[in-house]
């Protein structure tokens, strides 16, 4: 019997149709440091962002087959040198697009009319100064006719730029793996649809045009200072992306300088404990690395993980 360890876990659906395949799916937590004792005896591991594997972790399971990730990103395991043993690597980077790609205009629109910093006022200030909040609060900005600078054209960015199009936003992708892109719309139960071909540009022409930029690539330290420097006055940064993308330091200057308008942060340095300066700056609108975590995305993720582990092993069982 094939033996998985859904080690972060897994959504039901995706467990209920492994083990009607006649697979064992377990889903008790193991400890990190543990795993090199317990993992040898399982064919499959599926993990989240939590649970790392590492070469010498790959090293003492001869027997695992597959290192699954339930997510888009891998760089929480040595992919490379666990292929180079013939070892199969899967991800799921198509099930969670459309949930990163809300919740980066959650950020968008929470920043754009200060909904982020009123929510943590009006509890405590709106019974004795709602006149007060509501000046504060009122200088806020629509997102049609703006423009937006959206780096990594992939899935994610293609499905921010559709949301962006239903807006009225001015679009300017970057990737230099990608040329252009064809955008569809269709509204649910409807035959009106459109497509719309959008080219990417090169990094500093966007930089100089954008009011909220937008970042869905794997990783790397891609924006400190001399990046900020390019921007224009007031931008919005949002990263649903990796923890370090925009470097913390050049982006706590950049707001104290008024050069950044306003952050939305889903991912951080330091996870599970980010760094106090960002969790208290009234200028940042914050969740806990929330980007995948919707009902029907984490759904789809178990579905698409359990159809790649089972093309995998055929009939075998």
């Amino acid at each position: 019997m094939i033996k998985i360890l859904a080690n972060d876990g897994i959504h039901a659906d995706g467990k209920t149709l492994l083990e009607e395949a006649g697979y064992l799916v377990e889903t008790n937590k193991i400890p990190q440091e543990e795993l090199i004792e317990k993992l040898p005896e399982y064919d499959v591991v599926i993990i989240r962002s939590a649970t790392k594997i590492r070469k010498e972790l790959i090293d003492a399971c001869p027997n695992l087959k597959v290192i699954a990730r339930a997510g888009v990103g891998i760089d929480n395991i040595d992919h490379e040198y666990a292929r180079s043993l013939g070892k199969t690597v899967v991800n799921t980077p198509a099930a969670s697009s459309q949930s990163v790609a809300e919740l980066t205009f959650a950020h968008m629109f929470n920043l754009a009319r200060g909904l982020h910093d009123s929510n943590r006022k009006m509890p405590n200030e709106g019974g004795s100064a709602f006149k007060a909040l509501k000046k504060t609060y009122s200088k806020g900005m629509q997102l049609r006719g703006k423009t937006i600078g959206i780096v990594g054209f992939g899935r994610i960015g293609q499905e921010v730029a559709r949301i962006a199009l239903g807006l009225g936003m001015n679009i300017m992708p970057v990737d230099p793996n990608v040329e252009e892109a064809t955008i569809s719309l269709q509204a649910p139960g409807n035959d009106v649809a459109f497509a719309v071909n959008i080219p990417t540009v090169e990094m500093d022409e966007m930089f100089a045009k954008a009011d909220f930029i937008t970042f869905h690539v794997p990783g790397g330290n891609l924006v400190n200072e001399a990046e900020i420097a390019k921007m224009k006055d007031g931008v919005i940064l949002i990263n649903t992306a990796r923890g370090g993308v925009i470097n913390e330091d050049a982006l706590l200057a950049g707001l104290a300088s008024g050069k950044i308008g306003g952050a939305g942060i889903d991912v951080f340095v330091g996870e599970p404990t980010p760094r106090k300066e960002m969790l208290e700056h009234s200028r940042i609108s914050l969740s806990p690395h929330i980007g995948a975590s919707t009902l029907e995305a984490q759904s789809n993720i178990g579905l698409e993980l359990a159809d790649k582990i089972l093309a995998f092993f055929g009939d075998d069982k």
